[in-house]
C-alpha cells in the first residue's frame, strides 16, 4: 500500500542580509509615487524656521488711534459736521458787539447817562457806560457783586463824597443804579477839572479824557507826578476807550467834545505881528526830546521881545512859569459858537498880566521869548475847545 506523500512546507519569505546598508536618516520618505519633493522644496526644508515678529509700539499704540481718527473725520465729513467747516461761527461785527453791549443797559438808564455826562465837556455817555461795564458788566444784582457796592463800585468813603439821591426816591445808595450813574459822573467831572488845571499849568500833557480816566483808576497826584498818563493806568484807559465804542449809540444827539469844527468865520485875532509858521499843529518829533507826539499848537517865530497880545476878550486864568512851556498865559474866552474856548501863549520872555485879570482883544499879554523847552524865540499859540486842542489856524482872521 502506498504511503501518502507529505504536504509541502510553505515557502518562507526571503530574509534580508543582517548587515545591509540602511538609508540615511534624513532622506525623505517616499510614500506614494509622484509625491516626491522637488529640489526647491528640499532646499526650503533645510532653511531654519523664521521667528515671528511681535507688533511694535507704533502698531500697538499709534495705529489704533490713527484708525479711530481717520474714521471720525470720515464720519463727520459725511455727516456734514466737521468742526471748523459749517459749524464755525462768523466773526463778530462791530454792530453785533454794540447790540450785545447796549442790550445789557436798561433803557431807563440811558437818559441818566446823558445827564451825568453833561455835567462836563470831557465826558460822554458811552464812557460812563464803559466804566460801569468794566466794573460790573451792568449786573444790577448787588448781591452778586463783591467788594465795593453797586454797579459803579463805590465804597463807603467814595459814596460819602460823591453819592446823592439822584432819582428823588428818598434814599441815597450805591446799590441804586441811577444814584450810582450820577455819582460816577460827578466824580469823573471833578477829576477832569483837576487834570485840566494841571494841563493848563503845563505840569501834564496828553488827551484830557485819557488823563481823567487815568486819575480815576490811579489818582490825580499820580498823573501829575508822571506828567502824563502813568504806565500803570494805560491798560485801564485803553480798555475803557475800547468798551466805549460799543456804547457810542448813547452819544447820539450829544456833541462829542473836541470834535466840532472851528467857526466858519474867524473869531480870533492874530496874537503876534508875524504870520509865518515854523511848526504847524499836528504830529511831529519834538526837536529837543525827540518824542513823536501831537504838537498841540502853532509856533510863530519872532524876535526876542516881540509883543504878544490877546486874541479875544476874556479872563486870564493862568499866568506863571512852567517847566515845559516856560512863561505861560491862558485866557478863558467863555462860550464861542456853542463851545468853551481858551487860548494859550507860551515861551514868553516876560508876562504883563496877572491871574484873574480881564483883557480885551489886543491887550498886551507878554513878550516873545524862548523860556522852557524851546530851541529859539517864538510864540507857541494854542486853541482849546471844550477841553481839547484844536488847530488854531482856522480860528484866526487875516490881519489882527
Amino acid at each position: 500500500m502506498n504511503e501518502p506523500s507529505p504536504a509541502p512546507e510553505p515557502e518562507q519569505p526571503a530574509r534580508e542580509p543582517e548587515h545591509s546598508v540602511s538609508e540615511p536618516e534624513d532622506a525623505p520618505t517616499v510614500s506614494e509615487p509622484g509625491d516626491a519633493p522637488t529640489v526647491s522644496e528640499q532646499e526650503e526644508a533645510r532653511k531654519p524656521a523664521r521667528k515671528r515678529r511681535r507688533p511694535g509700539p507704533f502698531t500697538l499704540l499709534a495705529l489704533p488711534g490713527l484708525t479711530v481718527l481717520v474714521g471720525s473725520v470720515v464720519f463727520l465729513t459725511v455727516a456734514g459736521k466737521l468742526p471748523g467747516a459749517e459749524d464755525e461761527e462768523p466773526a463778530r461785527t462791530p454792530a453785533a458787539e454794540e447790540a450785545d453791549a447796549t442790550a445789557l443797559v436798561d433803557d431807563s438808564f440811558v437818559p441818566w447817562l446823558k445827564q451825568a455826562a453833561g455835567a462836563c465837556t470831557v465826558l460822554r455817555p458811552s464812557v460812563l457806560a464803559a466804566q460801569i461795564d468794566a466794573y460790573s458788566g451792568w449786573n444790577t444784582d448787588s448781591a452778586a457783586l463783591t467788594g465795593p457796592s453797586g454797579i459803579a463800585g463805590f465804597d463807603e468813603a467814595g459814596w460819602k463824597k460823591w453819592g446823592k439821591d439822584a432819582d428823588g426816591n428818598g434814599t441815597s445808595s450805591p446799590k441804586e443804579p441811577v444814584d450810582a450813574i450820577m455819582a460816577l459822573g460827578r466824580q469823573d467831572c471833578a477829576l477832569a477839572d483837576e487834570v485840566t488845571e494841571a494841563r493848563t499849568s503845563g505840569t501834564v500833557n496828553g488827551d484830557l479824557l485819557d488823563l481823567t480816566l487815568a486819575a480815576y483808576t490811579r489818582s490825580t497826584a499820580e498823573v501829575t507826578k508822571a506828567g502824563k498818563v502813568p504806565a500803570k493806568a494805560t491798560a485801564y484807559v485803553k480798555k475803557i476807550e475800547k468798551l466805549a465804542k460799543h456804547y457810542k449809540t448813547f452819544d447820539k444827539g450829544d456833541a462829542s467834545p473836541g470834535q466840532g469844527a472851528a467857526p466858519t468865520s474867524a473869531v480870533l485875532a492874530w496874537p503876534s505881528a508875524t504870520h509865518s509858521v515854523s511848526s504847524p499843529y499836528g504830529t511831529r518829533e519834538h526837536p529837543l526830546t525827540h518824542v513823536t507826539k501831537l504838537h498841540t499848537g502853532v509856533d510863530f517865530p519872532a524876535a526876542q521881545g516881540t509883543p504878544v497880545t490877546a486874541a479875544r476878550e476874556g479872563t486870564v486864568v493862568f499866568a506863571a512859569l512852567t517847566k515845559a512851556y516856560g512863561n505861560r498865559i491862558v485866557v478863558d474866552h467863555g462860550t464861542i459858537s456853542g463851545a468853551h474856548v481858551q487860548t494859550t501863549y507860551s515861551h514868553l520872555s516876560a508876562m504883563h498880566v496877572t491871574n484873574g485879570q480881564h483883557v480885551t482883544t489886543g491887550t498886551l499879554l507878554g513878550d516873545v521869548g524862548s523860556t522852557g523847552l524851546s530851541t529859539g524865540p517864538h510864540l507857541h499859540f494854542e486853541v482849546i475847545r471844550d477841553g481839547y486842542y484844536n488847530d488854531p489856524m482856522p480860528w484866526l482872521g487875516v490881519g489882527g
